[in-house]
């Protein structure tokens, strides 16, 4: 009764066989054009096409099923056979691709291809010996759906098994045991499906279809064997579907690990910032007392000297004015001296031509005052006219290339050092470049909390200051070469 039932239905059985997969292949085609990194998404493009394809082709079987009960004499012509066969076979081929994906993994990736081509090259050998055995052509017809179901179905099916095992085993190291389960009933289905759906094919002279076909399955099992790979499509497309959810779960965690991994560079960046700032007030503490020192040490002492030898100078001139004329030439000696000093006091804090001259001629004088103090050759070389630059702009370019220079002193050992300043209407260009040892700039920058270097991120501070940027390149051997660019807004005040 329930046989009867089916084959009088076997056009609905028919639908949601192809319904079942072709599901499948849709939201596998769907799921899978979004990003992620599971090689599990990069293999399942050709299950995806095998439920487009297989789906479509049992719904090819059902029209032509409608066709035949309303016209018992229709008979298919050769033309539509062979596109149904080829349909069969092409969703078979990338039943067994996809298995084979699975199987290799991503560290073969041309090995799926060669398999698949050998398959093509059996199927089709096989192909011409079945059409050259089989006497008429009804016979060729049915003889060519057994062997494709045999040398084709089957060994996908197992391949596919197999395949989603391993990947259960590669869900669960990952701590994704629901999808790892998932995946394990799908294998299920698809063994069940090829090793029991597509072995009882229909009736023909392809062993062992003599024996175990459709006909014979009905007899055991009381129903048509087109239900039973309905009821496996439909399994296999259920939990192939949810395992889908693993591209979200994966998407999920690479979202964390982002935003993880942005938190705590974040942090990082924000005590980098606290702690420049720290040194930064430290620096200025310490820029003070050296700088009260210096006054205490040497125009202190030059203005106590100057004051007591103008008192001796007045009694002296009435006394001995051929010594007071002596007294007031050291007096004005020392005077000079003490002058000198506070301007060069007050050139390291701010070179007077900085603010006067401009730019240019501020690293002229640094370049010649390196050179003078510390024998360091540097050379400095200036490209274009550009407008004058914003007062902040030329502080932060000087105090970059000052920076850089006391680098190159204290620890390059180079024996020469240029400065290349390149102006124009809208950039301002700053490299400074030396022949010295150099260093890994990435192992530099990364070295933590520990050992900051605050030479190099208070110059990049201070180009992002102005909205410019700071570039530094290095290698152990080959010299530095310390790069800033600032885009100049239009029409910015000198001044500003």
């Amino acid at each position: 009764m329930l046989a009867e039932f089916f084959t009088r239905n076997i056009v609905g059985v028919f639908f949601f066989y192809g319904l079942s997969f072709f599901s499948m292949g849709l939201a596998i085609l769907l799921e899978i054009s979004r990003s992620t990194q599971l090689d599990f998404a990069r293999a399942l493009r050709p299950l995806g096409w095998f439920g487009l394809i297989h789906g479509g082709h049992e719904w090819f079987e059902m029209f032509l099923l409608i066709k035949v009960s309303a016209q018992p004499e229709y008979h298919p012509p050769d033309m539509v056979d062979t596109v149904r066969l080829v349909l069969l076979a092409a969703s078979f081929f990338c039943l067994i691709a996809f298995g084979v994906r699975l199987i290799t993994g991503i560290v073969k990736p041309n090995l799926w291809r060669l398999i698949l081509l050998i398959s093509v090259v059996i199927w089709l050998l096989g192909l011409v010996w079945v059409f050259s055995t089989q006497p008429d052509e009804l016979r060729r017809s049915i003889s060519a759906d057994v062997y494709t179901r045999y040398s084709l179905a089957i060994p996908g099916a197992a391949l596919t098994a197999w395949g989603l095992l391993i990947q259960r085993r590669l869900f669960f190291r990952a701590g994704m045991q629901s999808f790892g389960r998932d995946v394990a009933l799908a294998a299920l289905a698809f063994g069940m499906y090829g090793g029991i759906g597509q072995l009882f094919a229909s009736p023909s002279s392809i062993f062992p279809s003599q024996f175990l076909n459709a006909l014979q399955f009905i007899q055991w099992f009381g129903f048509p064997v087109q239900v039973f790979r309905a009821a496996m499509a439909s399994m296999a497309a259920v939990f192939v579907i949810r395992s889908l959810r693993a591209f979200e779960v994966e998407n999920q965690r690479q979202i964390n690990t982002l935003r993880e991994a942005q938190l705590a560079e974040r942090r990082r960046l924000e005590e980098l910032r606290a702690e420049l700032l720290h040194r930064t007030v430290e620096a200025q503490e310490a820029e003070r007392q050296r700088i009260a020192q210096e006054l205490h040490d040497e125009t202190g002492q030059s203005l106590t000297a100057l004051g007591l030898g103008l008192r001796g100078l007045r009694k002296m001139i009435e006394n001995n004015p051929q010594r007071a004329e002596q007294q007031a030439e050291q007096l004005q000696s020392l005077a000079t001296n003490g002058l000198d000093e506070l301007q060069r006091i007050v050139a390291g804090l701010r070179p007077p031509h900085l603010d006067d001259l401009g730019l240019l001629a501020a690293l002229h004088w640094y370049a010649r005052e390196t050179t003078s103090r510390f024998g360091l050759p540097v050379n400095l070389n200036s490209l274009g006219n550009g407008r004058e630059l914003p007062l902040n702009v030329r502080v932060v370019l000087f105090r970059i290339a000052q920076e850089a220079i006391t680098n190159v002193v204290r620890h390059a050992n180079a024996s020469h050092a240029e400065i290349r300043l390149s102006l124009s209407e809208t950039l301002a260009s700053l490299q400074v470049e030396d022949d010295g040892q150099g260093f890994n700039v990435d192992a530099t920058l990364k070295a933590g909390m520990q050992h900051p270097c605050w030479g190099l991120l208070g110059m990049m501070e201070r180009a992002a200051l102005v909205s410019g940027t700071c570039k530094i390149n290095s290698q152990p051997g080959a010299g530095t070469l310390v790069e800033v660019q600032v885009i100049l807004k239009p029409g910015t005040a000198e001044n500003d």
